[in-house]
């Protein structure tokens, strides 16, 4: 395990390869699963504030779903998620012709309608963040749909917290990025030290 700061990191965070290879999953992880994206208080937030100008980001399904849901739902564990269209696809997934989904709220954030880029668990996957009473716990979480990305990561040999960099920035800063690649660093080259 790699500790940086109060955020205790799964060795298969950086021990293990991954890129996201969208032409063959066609983002189907903005479909799959039993909830939709797990969001945080604050982004909450920003969706409210920012919704108008997602809107014609989104399908009318999408659209439809929110109306009725909001910006967000339960899950079944009282977390907020974002909602999902007939419990099925994220209410903001967009899909292109060719059927691959991506992110309604981060196509507004390109064209620089938002300021909210997507939510953090989206943008961080395939890590996972736990939040505890004294700390973080980062996992790795895998997942059958991922497969390709996986192998695409090993021909690469680009290790996850490579792949997620710019999300982890996002979520703790430049210098405990440089910090956790410092070590991961280490681990790589056997002199890891505590």
């Amino acid at each position: 395990m790699i500790i940086v700061d109060n955020v205790l990191i799964s060795e298969d965070v950086v021990e293990q390869n991954f890129v996201c290879d969208v032409a063959k999953c066609k983002g189907v992880c903005c479909v799959e699963g039993d909830a939709g994206a797990p969001l945080e208080e604050w982004e909450i937030e920003e969706l409210e504030t920012s919704i108008e100008a997602i809107k014609p980001y989104l399908t009318q399904n999408g659209q439809k779903s929110i109306a009725q849901a909001g910006c967000f739902e339960y899950d079944s564990d009282g977390e907020y998620v974002t909602p999902l269209v007939d419990g099925r696809e994220c209410a903001f997934a967009v899909f292109d012709e060719n059927e691959v989904a991506s992110c309604g709220i981060e196509k507004a954030f390109e064209n620089g309608v938002t300021d909210f880029r997507k939510p953090v668990s989206c943008h961080l996957y395939p890590v996972r963040i736990s939040k505890h009473v004294h700390n973080e716990a980062m996992n790795y979480h895998r997942w059958s749909i991922c497969d390709p990305a996986r192998e695409l990561g090993d021909k690469l040999n680009v290790p996850v917290y490579k792949f997620v960099r710019e999300a982890l920035v996002r979520e703790y800063g430049e210098k405990w990025y440089e910090e956790l690649e410092r070590q991961a660093e280490e681990r790589k080259n056997g002199c890891y030290k505590k």
